[in-house]
């Protein structure tokens, strides 16, 4: 049964509009790769080879193929397994991003944001980021619209 809460919180300042981009840890990039391409027909937009990240085209969306011996995967601890996590970041874009009323509402909502707003890639280009955790710990993005 699902835990209730008799605290009600403010409506968010702002819509979801659709999954952004899932960031998997990998062991082996290229092998990763063929396999999106040859299974769901997705394709390189960008490569990050510095941090040992790949983003891939998947529709309106993205998956990013993080390396886990690369400078973003180490931060992810060893390889999927019984003790180690696969899935780095799920990502939602909403709008508006407007990062004070973001921030106000996840303090609100128990989920202090981990820093402030930083620019990444993503599903549309470059634009406004802010990440928090769930309450098992697991990683959110607000990814706000591309910059022009």
């Amino acid at each position: 049964m699902p835990e209730r809460s008799d605290t009600v919180l403010p409506t968010p300042p702002f819509d979801v509009l659709r999954l952004d981009h899932v960031v998997l840890r990998v062991v082996d990039v290229e092998r990763a790769i063929a396999f999106y391409a040859r299974a769901l027909g997705c394709t390189v937009v960008k490569r990050r080879d510095d941090l040992g990240l790949v983003h891939l085209r998947a529709g309106a969306s993205m998956v990013d193929l993080v390396a886990v011996d690369g400078p973003l995967g180490r931060k992810g601890g060893a390889a999927a397994g019984d003790e180690a996590r696969n899935v780095d970041h799920l990502c939602l874009r909403v709008e508006p991003f407007d990062e004070p009323a973001l921030v106000r509402h996840l303090h609100a909502a128990g989920a202090p944001p981990l820093a402030p707003a930083t620019v990444n890639f993503g599903a549309e280009g470059n634009g406004p980021s802010l990440y928090f955790h769930d309450p098992d710990g697991n990683t959110i993005e607000l990814k706000g619209a591309a910059s022009p």
